[in-house]
């Protein structure tokens, strides 16, 4: 390690410390990992609302709406991005939903993209209230893919 001129042995050990310091607070830090829960990702793989439910949920939407999903690879550009919550029952029923990214310039987008999600239900049933969340990728010529189940972006 190199340090700038010092004046003094005092001043040179008072670098060494700070940086010394520095370096178990970081290093402390790094070890300190709180685990991040997303809404509608469980961790274990029979966790209705993991991944493999995700993908349920979205096949069934995709079957539901067969003629809306866009095929093959979407445009670099595409006229909505939204990232909806849904609340599901036990039963497979919509109890609610939330945006928590809506593509706020297409109300018209918001609004189709609540209708197709109350109109599938109901969902396969998951035995237990979980919430999915997933992103809707909306082409302008009113077809869809979801993130879970999409085929890509050029």
């Amino acid at each position: 390690m190199t340090f700038p001129q010092a004046t003094s042995s005092t001043t040179r050990r008072s670098i060494v410390c700070a940086a010394t310091a520095v370096a178990a607070a970081a290093a402390l830090l790094a070890g300190c990992s709180i685990p991040v829960s997303m809404p509608g990702v469980g961790r274990a793989p029979d966790n209705p609302a993991s991944r493999a439910y995700r993908r349920t949920v979205a096949s069934h939407l995709y079957s539901r709406n067969s003629e809306r999903i866009y095929k093959g690879v979407l445009p670099a550009m595409l006229y909505a991005i939204g990232v909806l919550q849904v609340n599901i029952d036990r039963r497979g029923q919509v109890t609610s939903t939330r945006w928590l990214r809506a593509p706020s310039h297409a109300p018209e987008v918001v609004a189709e993209i609540e209708r197709i999600v109350r109109r599938a239900a109901p969902y396969p049933a998951p035995g237990s209230a979980v919430t999915y969340t997933d992103t809707w990728l909306w082409d302008q010529s009113g077809r869809f893919q979801l993130d879970t189940l999409t085929e890509g972006q050029q």
